[in-house]
């Protein structure tokens, strides 16, 4: 049987980042952390937590890791029966969300069910093609991401559909595009991109110019206001969803660069396939509510 203590200890330095902020969180000294983690190896038999700074878990600690949430999520579908008899406390679940949807969809969509639920979200923000990742390492039991196969133990639903568009200000599309967008020009003109994950562009330049150019400059802004603001300020030209730019384009605040043409980002929602009634209730809803915020 597992002194779940110990596995707390382990699950806490990765949600936190570090042993100092584990030790806060769980209102405990960073040396009994440190020793609850260790005892855990030596029980074990394993490393289970690389000693970096970041904390990073091995293979062994991923896999302490997806059972400590499986035990957490059960424990709180329980929390949430036991409010139907008079408790209070909430459940928690921890998601991994791209920065996007976060900004554009994701909160309107969980709107109703956290006003009627008592749960708190745990939103880890990473690039839509990286959020799988996050589940596959056992740091969250559900996320959105652009992969349809779900890892093993879970499963996945299509949720909809945002379209990207290649855009720039008007002055800046005159300066560096002042013949139409091309590959040649594409070459000198500074582009924004989210940061090193993010394909987006490349894609885009992949399916409107048959290639990509080998180099070409680029700001990397790992925000979605900022990353829209330099675009707008004329900085540089990039990619966008059609949620956040539909009024820019109509006021002439933004031109598309090669009208008519659209990058479709299939999202899915990916969980694990636990019989949890707090995940399915989740799941049930966003799927739902999804149907209404992108498009199919």
């Amino acid at each position: 049987m597992l002194d779940y203590k110990l596995v707390e200890a382990l699950a806490m330095v990765v949600r936190e980042e570090g042993f100092d902020k584990a030790a806060h969180a769980l209102h405990i000294t960073q040396s009994a952390v440190s020793q609850r983690v260790k005892l855990l190896e030596e029980i074990t038999g394993q490393v289970l937590i690389t000693r970096t700074s970041p904390p990073q878990t091995t293979t062994a600690g991923q896999a302490f890791l997806k059972h400590y949430l499986k035990v957490k999520q059960l424990e709180d579908d329980l929390k949430g029966e036991m409010q139907q008899t008079g408790g209070t406390e909430f459940s928690s679940v921890a998601v991994g969300v791209n920065a996007d949807s976060l900004s554009l969809w994701f909160v309107d969509a969980m709107y109703p069910f956290l006003k009627q639920e008592r749960v708190l979200l745990d939103i880890r923000v990473n690039d839509q093609e990286q959020t799988h990742q996050l589940l596959k390492d056992g740091e969250v039991m559900a996320c959105i991401s652009t992969q349809e196969q779900p890892v093993q133990g879970c499963r996945s639903e299509y949720l909809g559909c945002m379209d990207y568009r290649l855009v720039a200000a008007p002055d800046f599309a005159r300066q560096w595009f002042p013949h139409g967008f091309t590959l040649k020009e594409a070459h000198h003109a500074p582009a924004v991109i989210f940061d090193k994950y993010d394909a987006l562009h490349h894609k885009y330049l992949k399916k409107c110019c048959k290639e990509t150019p080998v180099a070409f400059p680029a700001h990397y802004v790992p925000s979605v206001e900022k990353f829209a603001d330099f675009v707008l300020k004329g900085l540089a030209y990039g990619m966008l969803p059609d949620k956040q730019i539909e009024t820019l384009l109509a006021a002439d605040k933004l031109i598309d660069l090669s009208p008519g043409m659209a990058l479709p980002v299939k999202l899915y929602w990916h969980c694990w396939n636990l019989k949890s009634e707090l995940l399915v209730k989740l799941t049930r809803h966003l799927l739902t509510t999804s149907k209404a915020l992108l498009k199919k």
